[in-house]
């Protein structure tokens, strides 16, 4: 099966020749499609550096990022952008709807830009928001909705385009703890449904709800467990085990 997304011995420095941060350390990974992936670490340890690497929004120092099969490392200009578009879903901690549209036509922008047909973008628009439940509030205006509402329409408008990967940073971040259930739920749902999902998270309970995570420390993996045939709750405590081991690097995540 073909990989989705491979890490291969990425490096990433940050600083000049005399003060020089390493910021990724010769971290290699690889994710298969329609999986669902956490990367969980401290504020420093690297995550949200890679995850800025897997989204060409940074580049690597060194080594190489593959998604569906592309080098991204060596794409520029009108390339990258048209990869982005077509091959990336993002979800953002603050969500990023545009207020002056409607739910419906900040999920149907991603397809207009793709110049998708009217009928087609009605079409997908009605199937995703019966996934996400967000039905009824597809005319509704950002200020007009909850946290957890924004966060669906979020992504929904991720998910639109059919992408290889969806990279969602944080995506519980501004959501109270009902809404946070009820999104990371529906993100059980997608990746059932063959969305392959790479999330950066540093709570815990987030992260019980991904089938693996990865555990970064200084640039480096630390520690790599998989849920397998455990119930959330049992992936749960073997989070907290990981996180017991690290000490207090990643307090936070509790």
């Amino acid at each position: 099966m073909k990989n989705i997304l491979k890490v291969e011995r990425v490096e990433k420095y940050y600083g000049s020749r005399s003060s020089l941060t390493k910021a990724i350390d010769n971290l290699s990974f690889a994710v298969e499609p329609g999986e669902f992936l956490c990367l969980m670490g401290a504020s420093g340890s690297g995550k949200t550096t890679l995850l800025n690497c897997i989204s060409t929004i940074d580049k690597v120092t060194s080594g190489h990022i593959f998604v569906d099969g592309y080098d991204i490392t060596k794409l520029k200009g009108n390339e990258l952008n048209k990869f982005r578009r077509e091959k990336l879903g993002f979800i953002f901690q603050d969500f990023n709807l545009l207020d002056t549209l409607t739910a419906y036509e900040n999920i149907a922008l991603a397809l207009s830009i793709q110049n998708i047909n009217e009928f087609e973008i009605d079409k997908r628009i009605k199937k995703v928001s019966e996934d996400l439940d967000i039905k009824h509030i597809l005319n509704k205006y950002p200020y007009q909705m909850s946290g957890g509402e924004k966060q669906r329409v979020a992504s929904a408008r991720a998910i639109i385009t059919n992408p290889k990967l969806v990279l969602a940073d944080e995506p519980t971040g501004a959501l109270d703890s009902k809404s946070a259930k009820m999104l990371l739920e529906k993100f059980n749902y997608l990746d059932k449904m063959g969305a392959t999902i790479l999330m950066v998270s540093h709570d815990a309970f987030t992260a019980s709800y991904a089938r693996r995570v990865i555990f970064i420390k200084d640039g480096k993996i630390f520690k790599e467990i998989h849920k397998g045939e455990c119930s959330r709750k049992e992936f749960f405590d073997k989070i907290i085990d990981v996180v017991t081991l690290l000490g207090g690097d990643l307090n936070d995540a509790l």
